[in-house]
């Protein structure tokens, strides 16, 4: 008899490879093991929950059991995996073990918190169970510091904002997106958040935090402090490897997997946040849904090489939206840049002026296809 496939992991990843299963076969064995409830929920729609008002419940979209119905499968939500015998083709939790032909790591990423003295006094918003844990302390605060000036410290520092919140945004950059683009492509952002009355600290450092009777204090560099009543971490993910090392498999800053979505051990797989693919990690979800559809197949018998095409990544700050693509962060690239009461189209081109990325905000974004398409394969 077959064991089939287990995934263990309860996000986009699991899911979009659980859907794209069922779409080619009905029967084959399904297993999905899960360290929270697998409720399911749009992870991007967290960089909006404060200003939309909503609890953590109305994110839920489908329940875990509803889930589990529809695609025929067996599910252990709140379930701890501690162990996987590679050679066996075994999963161990506490009192439970799973035999599996095929294992299929999503276990996602973890928000990285600076290690600073008093650092359990900040909280994370990686998850729709991270913030049901501080959703009342977050909606009550008036006063929000955001460290972290990349994608998600820039969503969440636009939405506390448009919350009424007074917002401090920390980064230790000399500009915000620091790691996805330069500061003149960026500046645009950075300013539409100034003038919303965001407070910019950057080339700043977060020394420590202390309780203090009022809230906390966070004490940055240059002798500088500033009281808040909450302090969010934004600086970064961690793809969670740990599983994946204990089967014995290669990791790097994610489970190291090749074209096929293989890693280093036979039958084991890792896809999604975790996933470091040919030497990249790609936490975004276009890369997620085609790696789901390309393991899928090759789960099923196929071989099918993922190419990965060049692909847009939105930044979802909805007074001034950006999407962008290529290799915005290579610093040799020339940005040639036009502005417009419409918004900002932003090229990056080589020295033999072929263009290797681009930024577009607001009404130009409707460009960004046609400016996908110039961009090499």
């Amino acid at each position: 008899m077959s064991n089939g496939i287990v995934i263990i992991g309860s996000g986009f990843a699991a899911r979009q490879l659980v859907k794209n299963i069922r779409k080619q076969d009905a029967n084959v064995p399904l297993t999905v093991i899960a360290a929270d409830s697998m409720n399911e929920y749009n992870k991007p729609d967290l960089s909006h929950v404060i200003s939309l008002n909503q609890r953590s419940d109305d994110l839920t979209r489908q329940t875990a059991g509803e889930f589990a119905e529809q695609f025929n499968l067996r599910l252990f939500p709140y379930t701890w995996v501690t162990d996987i015998d590679a050679a066996a083709h075994v999963v161990k939790a506490k009192d439970k073990t799973w035999q599996y032909d095929k294992l299929v790591l999503a276990t996602g990423a973890s928000a990285f918190v600076p290690p600073v003295e008093g650092r359990e006094l900040m909280i994370t918003l990686n998850s729709q169970q991270a913030y049901q844990a501080c959703e009342t302390t977050l909606c009550d605060a008036r006063r929000v510091m955001i460290v972290g000036g990349g994608l998600i410290g820039t969503e969440l520092a636009m939405d506390f904002c448009r919350a009424g919140k007074a917002v401090t945004l920390v980064d230790h950059a000399a500009s915000i997106l620091s790691a996805l683009m330069p500061a003149e492509v960026s500046s645009r952002l950075q300013h539409r958040l100034t003038d919303m009355g965001v407070h910019l600290l950057l080339k700043s450092q977060l020394q420590s935090l202390s309780k203090t009777e009022d809230g906390i204090r966070a004490t940055l560099d240059r002798n500088r402090s500033i009281e808040v009543d909450v302090v969010v971490a934004a600086t970064g993910l961690r793809p969670e490897t740990a599983l994946a090392h204990r089967a014995g498999a290669e990791t790097g800053r994610g489970v190291k997997v090749n074209s096929y979505l293989q890693t280093t051990q036979p039958d084991i797989y890792a896809l999604g946040d975790c996933a470091e693919i040919n030497g990249q990690v790609l936490p975004f979800l276009q890369p997620i849904q085609l790696g789901a559809m390309h393991l899928a197949k090759n789960l099923l018998g196929g071989s099918a090489p993922l190419k990965l095409p060049a692909m847009l990544v939105k930044v979802k700050t909805p007074d001034m939206p950006l999407h962008l693509a290529g290799e915005t962060q290579r610093q040799d690239l020339h940005w040639q840049i036009t502005l417009d009461p419409q918004g900002m189209v932003a090229r990056g081109v080589d020295n033999e002026g072929q263009i290797r990325a681009f930024v577009v905000s607001e009404d130009r974004m409707k460009e960004a296809f046609a400016l996908l398409k110039s961009l090499p394969a």
